[in-house]
């Protein structure tokens, strides 16, 4: 294995360790971070996207399975969830792959710029009163859709909109998780069957080592970095990441 190999590995190594050490800290936002970084790389959106799900494919099983172990599943919201989700993230990485990459490039990031914003306000807002939750299937399908769009952005979507309408956060937590992994496998089929894998597989690698390297470090952060701070860290990081994907797509 050649240096440039090497280095393009560690490269990605850490862009997947700081997108871990983030998802770790807050319990969720890996897919945002990491694919915000990886167009401000220059990786086309569709690899970016790609390159997330098949890495993630093995962290939502690990989380997935441990929720199942530990009862924090609701099978009702699952069953609700899954085949809207499913659905909906097909649709959009085949969107995705079928569309020109520099086209869309300005708009995927426009989305994780929303995300970054959506970030920031959820740091600064004060508890919003419960309310129940409804039109679950149609949020599923949202999540599913810009979650393979964006590379990101299923648990944000689903997670923070059950918690914030009245859902207990530690069941909706582990039934978004668990289905988290059917969304995004079917995600990772679709980008399997439309992309060449052969020249991403640096990326997948190094998203996965790095994510492995952080996973007991991000535990650490937990208790020790304040949420609060850490959101605005990361919704400030997202936005301007952002905003100079889309200046550097535009000019």
């Amino acid at each position: 294995m050649d240096l440039e190999i090497i280095f393009t590995i560690l490269k990605f190594m850490l862009v997947g360790f700081f997108a871990q050490l983030i998802d770790g800290a807050l319990g969720m936002a890996y897919g945002v971070s990491s694919t915000t970084f990886l167009l401000s790389l220059g990786i086309p959106p569709a690899a970016a996207s790609a390159s997330v799900h098949m890495s993630e494919i093995f962290t939502t099983a690990v989380s997935g399975l441990a929720h199942w172990r530990l009862r924090n599943i609701d099978t009702g919201l699952v069953k609700k969830l899954l085949i809207p989700g499913v659905v909906g993230g097909i649709t959009g990485a085949y969107l995705l792959v079928n569309l020109n990459g520099d086209l869309i490039k300005p708009f995927v990031s426009a989305y994780l710029l929303i995300m970054g914003i959506v970030i920031l306000v959820k740091a600064f807002s004060p508890k919003q009163p419960l309310q129940e939750p409804k039109h679950i299937g149609l949020l599923g399908l949202v999540g599913g859709f810009f979650d393979a769009i964006g590379g990101g952005g299923w648990g944000p979507i689903v997670t923070t909109t059950l918690v914030a309408r009245g859902n207990h956060p530690r069941v909706t937590i582990g039934s978004v998780n668990f289905t988290e992994f059917f969304v995004t496998f079917a995600q990772s089929v679709t980008f399997i069957i439309a992309l060449s894998f052969v020249e991403y597989w640096q990326i997948i690698l190094g998203l996965l080592l790095g994510g492995v390297i952080a996973a007991p470090l991000a535990a650490l952060a937990t208790r020790k970095i304040p949420v609060k701070f850490l959101m605005i860290l990361v919704g400030a990081v997202i936005i301007l990441l952002s905003l100079r994907t889309i200046w550097q797509a535009l000019t």
